[in-house]
């Protein structure tokens, strides 16, 4: 039980880690809340810092889901843990950071890690949609509703319960953070990307 407990608190803390601002701070002289859309989240560290950097912030951000489910898996190596839930928590400590007043990313990249860690299979198929909604539509915002509806659905069929119960959450959060994005794209002011 205080394994679950402090791998519980260590995926908080660790998806709290804003390493985007870290990185526009320390390399920029910039806060990236302060900035393109405010978030400090993948897109608007590509959209204000650049290529260069919103690599690295993608790479880190999918680690930031998928180091705590590998951590349960190595602790947990009889399989009795749902190692899904720290990948979840870790995504949330992203979205609701600790040491950001409890305002943080969209999930996505975290969240992906965290699938990506616990269900390859299902993580390929969610890179999939979001890179051919992407082609399509140039909205980043719209590519991550899609996989997070993609998400929600491709759970049902994995036939763990964990998976589905916390599969759904994660989903729902990308859903609900990306609202505002939805509403933008009504009224034509969400920005389109320009390197696809």
């Amino acid at each position: 039980m205080y394994t679950v407990i402090i791998l519980l608190i260590f995926s908080y803390l660790f998806g709290s880690i804003s390493f985007s601002l870290i990185i526009s701070k320390l390399f920029y002289n910039l806060d990236l809340r302060e900035h393109g859309s405010g978030n400090v989240g993948t897109t608007n560290t590509f959209r204000i810092l650049g290529k260069k950097a919103g690599i690295i912030v993608l790479i880190i951000d999918l680690l930031k889901g998928a180091i705590p489910v590998w951590v349960a898996m190595l602790v947990d190596g009889t399989g009795h843990f749902p190692v899904i839930i720290f990948g979840v928590v870790a995504a949330l400590g992203h979205v609701y950071s600790i040491f950001l007043k409890f305002k943080g990313g969209k999930a996505v990249a975290t969240g992906g890690g965290a699938i990506f860690a616990a269900n390859p299979l299902l993580f390929l198929v969610l890179i999939i949609t979001f890179l051919l909604t992407l082609k399509l539509s140039k909205y980043v915002s719209l590519s991550s509703v899609f996989a997070a509806i993609v998400l929600i659905i491709g759970v049902c069929f994995t036939g763990d319960w964990f998976m589905f119960i916390f599969g759904i959450v994660l989903g729902l959060v990308v859903i609900i953070k990306h609202i505002p994005n939805m509403k933008r794209i009504k009224d034509g002011s969400e920005p389109k990307i320009t390197f696809m």
